[in-house]
C-alpha cells in the first residue's frame, strides 16, 4: 500500500485521496482471537501540513470469531479510522511523525497495526449475550436449560452452616 506524495510538494493545503484493497494475508494481520475475511478496504487522503504529511481515513474490513462467551461463530463488519504524520528522513519536524524516504509512503504496516490495535479484548456476539450453562453447557441465548446454577459465596459458608445448625 503505497501512496504517492509527488503531488503534495505543489504546497501547503495540497490534498491526494488513495485507496487500496488487500488480504490480511498480504498484511501479515494476524490476531489469535480473529481472522480477517478479504478485502480489508483503506480509504483516506494525504495532506502536506507544512511541517510533516498527514494521512487520514477508515479501515473496512469483515471479521470472523467464535464469540467468547457462547462459543456461537460470528461475523462482523468493522471501522478504524486512522491519522498518522509522516515526515522524510532527514526534515527534522515533529518526534512523532513516522520517517519514509523518496515520494511515496508505505502505510501496510500502519494499516496492520491500526487494524490489530483496534481489536477489543474479548470477542463477543453481542452485548447481552448469555454465555454457557456452566453445569451442563447449554447456550443459554438459545433459552434457558433448567439447571441450577445458584453458587454459594464461599465467604458466607461458615454463616449458612450457623443457620443450618439453629433450623
Amino acid at each position: 500500500m503505497m501512496v504517492n506524495i509527488a503531488e503534495l510538494n505543489t504546497g501547503i493545503g495540497k490534498e491526494v485521496s488513495f485507496a487500496f484493497e488487500a488480504s490480511a494475508e498480504a498484511m501479515d494481520a494476524v490476531s489469535e482471537g480473529c481472522t480477517f475475511e478479504a478485502p480489508i478496504v483503506v480509504r483516506g487522503k494525504a495532506t502536506n501540513t507544512g511541517v510533516c504529511y498527514r494521512l487520514e481515513g477508515i479501515i473496512a474490513c469483515r471479521k470472523s470469531f467464535a464469540c467468547d462467551r457462547c462459543l456461537e461463530p460470528c461475523t462482523e463488519e468493522q471501522t478504524v479510522e486512522f491519522s498518522e504524520d509522516f515526515r522524510r528522513s532527514g526534515d527534522g519536524g515533529s518526534e512523532d511523525a513516522n520517517v519514509f524516504e523518496g515520494d511515496t509512503v508505505d502505510i501496510t504496516g500502519m494499516v496492520r497495526d491500526t487494524l490489530l490495535a483496534a481489536q477489543p479484548l474479548s470477542n463477543i456476539c453481542k452485548p447481552d449475550c448469555k454465555g454457557l450453562c456452566p453445569v451442563c453447557g447449554a447456550n443459554l441465548n438459545h433459552g434457558d436449560c433448567g439447571c441450577e446454577r445458584f453458587v454459594p459465596d464461599p465467604r458466607l459458608a461458615a454463616l449458612q452452616q450457623w443457620k443450618k445448625d439453629f433450623e
